[in-house]
Parts: structure tokens; sequence; C-alpha cells
């Protein structure tokens, strides 16, 4: 293993699990969802093609399963083009030394993310205090130190682009995290959110296990700045999407989609936005 690559001295397995974990859905022809015990990541291409990308990189110690799952969808022995991340926290990169190693390939994130990938900079602790269940309670015990990708991770471009995405653009969505993007396709207005929002209350241990749907903001525990947040999912929002796919939780599509993020915007202050919590200011908004 490359000595100048390393993950924080508290990177470790989390034993957190769902109903749909292992879970693989195409949302499109070239869209494909995976579960990997309670995060998703993407893998973005044609299966009948070589030209693919990995979107996100799972959780500590999935590298095997992430690794055949890839081959299963494209061949024995395939490997993405690159690495593309919405941002860096623990269970979007949990697998990435394992994966850039294996795969030989390079990391993209945004420009803001990258002391957070170069072990130049931690993220805000999680917060235990915030308005949730058991899940934000336990959220200390997290991976949360930066990881060191070195010279393997470089900046998104600056024009919107994404490497080996054709169609697709990222969209800064901060507020979880500084460099936090989503990725967008106009063509059919496909979106890949990461944690600007997700679809299953992150907080808390039952909805966790069970992935009952429903729209939320940024896993609490996790995000400092909320104003930011909110900018960000209006962003998100005025894109119209099509269908969805979120770094936790199920896809959602059609007018399910159009409604509940209809619904986030207007009342994200009551639904996203814990009631208390030490990143949650008083005179938000």
């Amino acid at each position: 293993m490359d000595k100048e690559l390393s993950y924080g001295s508290d990177y470790k397995f989390i034993p957190a699990t769902s109903i749909n974990n292992g879970l693989g859905i195409e949302v499109l022809p070239d869209l494909f969802a995976y579960t990997v015990q309670i995060v998703n990541f993407c893998l973005v291409g044609h299966p009948d093609q070589k030209d693919f990308v990995l979107v996100d990189a799972g959780m500590p110690g999935s590298a095997e399963e992430m690794i055949a799952v890839t081959e299963e969808r494209f061949g024995s022995g395939a490997r993405p083009k690159a690495i593309i991340l919405t941002h860096g926290h623990f269970d979007h990169v949990g697998a990435i030394i394992e994966l850039v190693n294996h795969w030989d390939v390079p990391v993209y994130a945004h420009e803001l993310e990258l002391p957070y990938l170069k072990g130049e900079k931690g993220y805000p602790e999680p917060d235990p205090t915030v308005e949730g269940g058991l899940v934000a309670k336990l959220s200390p015990y997290f991976p949360n130190e930066p990881i060191n990708l070195g010279d393997r991770v470089q900046a998104l471009p600056s024009d919107g682009q994404v490497p080996f995405m054709s169609g697709y653009r990222w969209v800064p969505t901060p507020g979880h995290t500084p460099g936090h993007v989503s990725f967008f396709r106009a063509e059919d207005r496909a979106l890949i959110t990461g944690d600007a929002f997700v679809t299953v209350k992150q907080e808390y241990l039952y909805k966790v296990y069970t992935q009952e749907l429903e729209i939320s903001g940024p896993p609490r525990y996790l995000t400092p700045d909320w104003d930011t947040a909110f900018q960000s999912v209006k962003k998100l929002a005025a894109l119209k999407p099509s269908v969805a796919v979120t770094g936790h939780g199920q896809p959602l599509e059609g007018e399910q989609l159009t409604r509940s993020l209809e619904k986030l915007v207007n009342e994200f202050y009551t639904l996203a936005v814990p009631e208390y919590g030490k990143y949650v200011k008083k005179n938000l908004h």
C-alpha cells in the first residue's frame, strides 16, 4: 500500500446496518445505486461499456464488496475511470484507500474538501446533543479524523464539468460540509445528491434500519451550517430533478420526488433543522 495514503487513527468498521444492506437498484440504464450497510454509492455508466465512474466510496471495511459489485455490473477486472466524491465524511470515503490502490484511479472532490482529504484538517466534531435518536447519540464514535489521499485526490474542474461523467455537472451544495457537491444531468434531470438531502431520518436507529421513506435534510449530527444547507436544498429543488439518488435512503422519482422536495423547501426549518444542538443558532433564517 502506498505509504502516503492513510486513514485517520479512528477509522474502524461501524456495526450499523439496514434492511437495504446489499441491495442494488438500476435507477436508470446508466445509473446504478447500491447500499453498503447504511450508505449508498453509485456506479455511473452503461454496463456494456467500460467508461464508468464510482461516486462515493462506502463504509470502512467495504472495499471487497464494492469491488465485487462493480465487477458484477461491468465484468471481471472492470475498474472505474475515477472515483468522484460528494464529500469526505467517513461513510462516503470509508473504503477509498483500498479502492484507489486496487484500481489505481484518480479521485476528484471539490476544492474546499481537499484539506479534509489530504490530512490537513478535520471536520467539526459530530454533535451527540442534537435533537434525534440513537444514531445521533452514538455519533462521537464515528470516524472523524481527516484521511490523507496525498496527490491521488484533485479538485473538480472549476467549469462545473465532472471528469468521465458525460452530461453531468457538479453543483455546489455546501452546508453539510464546506465543499459538498451534488451531480446533475440536464438531459434527463438525473440527480445524485450525496447528503445535501436524504430520504431517511438518519438520526434515528429504527428509521435507519427500516429505511422508512421520509425526505429530510442532511444528517443532523454532522451538519454545522443549516442556513447554507437550506440554500443548497433550494438550489437542487429549482433544478426540478426527475429522479434523485441520495446518500442515505431510497431513490425518489417523478411526482413523489417533486412533492417531497417542495415540502422540504417549504418546511425546511421544521422538517430538517433540529430544535436544539450545538450547531443550531437561535437566529437561524
